[in-house]
């Protein structure tokens, strides 16, 4: 399996091209990642019939400018609706990249705010940019119109499932600046690799943190309020157990995964958070 090391040094060089790179990457940072509960990997198909890695490669190739071109508009100051015409004709290539099949949609959603972000924040400060800088930006840039969208309506079967169950859905991530994503997925990938873990041992033990706070609302869609807290008690008993770092880390991780193929449940929320933790660790550095 290919693997990508994350990098705990922040890029000097940081360009929106740039930062739309890391996107891309953190994107197949997660796809690589072996064993994920109920995901597509790049050996297997998880909770899903209608897509492999194939499938998301397809997805990944046909995104890869979006990712630039949203971070040079939060460079050049666009607004919230610029942002979202970007984000819907990205949505149409990925579905047309697919054959009709959603694998990045909630990627488009989040890392696509967080790049415009970026580029916010290098207008600002230039060079090397702090995480705390992103939710700034997010927050004084689009923070109101994040909170007005995060009001609508649900259209799609994620916050449909979300207002049925009175779940936080991720248009509220959004508006509240991505907390799972700051205050729990980045600690966490940041700590794990700081104490030695590989690049893949970090990240499967920052998803299974993600898992067991993130109201996520694929798991909500596919299993019901049961399958989200079926998920969420599997990742805290995971990680009180010792998590990835113990002998036997592994091999719980894939009979954990099994299991959620056995139920059809795939946390992508959570997996959209682990990418965005990945990005913020290529954009930003370490501590």
């Amino acid at each position: 399996m290919t693997t990508v090391a994350l990098s705990l040094q922040p890029d000097p060089r940081l360009t929106p091209a740039a930062i739309g790179r890391a996107a891309t990457l953190a994107l197949y940072d997660e796809l690589s990642l072996t064993p994920k509960p109920g995901l597509v990997t790049l050996i297997d198909c998880g909770s899903h019939e209608d897509m492999d890695a194939h499938t998301f490669m397809r997805s990944l190739f046909a995104l890869r400018r979006y990712f630039a071109q949203i971070a040079e508009g939060g460079f050049g100051g666009a607004d919230f609706a610029l942002l979202e015409r970007y984000g819907i004709a990205a949505e149409a290539r990925m579905l047309a990249a697919t054959g009709g099949i959603n694998t990045h949609r909630g990627a488009i959603f989040m890392l696509g705010l967080l790049c415009a972000a970026a580029g916010a924040a290098l207008r600002e400060h230039g060079g090397a940019l702090h995480p705390l800088q992103l939710r700034d930006a997010l927050r004084r840039d689009w923070g109101d119109a994040l909170a007005t969208r995060s009001r609508r309506p649900p259209t799609l079967p994620g916050g449909i499932a979300a207002r049925r169950h009175g779940l936080r859905s991720a248009s509220e991530e959004a508006a509240l600046a991505f907390p799972v994503l700051f205050e729990t997925a980045l600690p966490a990938l940041r700590a794990a690799l700081a104490r030695g873990l590989t690049s893949q041992q970090a990240r499967l033990d920052t998803l299974f943190h993600i898992m067991a706070v993130l109201d996520d609302s694929n798991l909500a869609h596919r299993g019901g309020l049961a399958g989200l807290r079926y998920a969420q008690r599997a990742a805290r008993e995971f990680l009180d157990r010792g998590g990835v770092a113990r002998p036997t880390g592994l091999q719980e991780a894939h009979a954990i995964a099994d299991e959620f193929v056995a139920r059809r449940l795939s946390p992508g929320g959570a997996a959209d958070t682990l990418a965005a933790a990945c990005w913020i660790t290529r954009v930003c550095g370490g501590p």
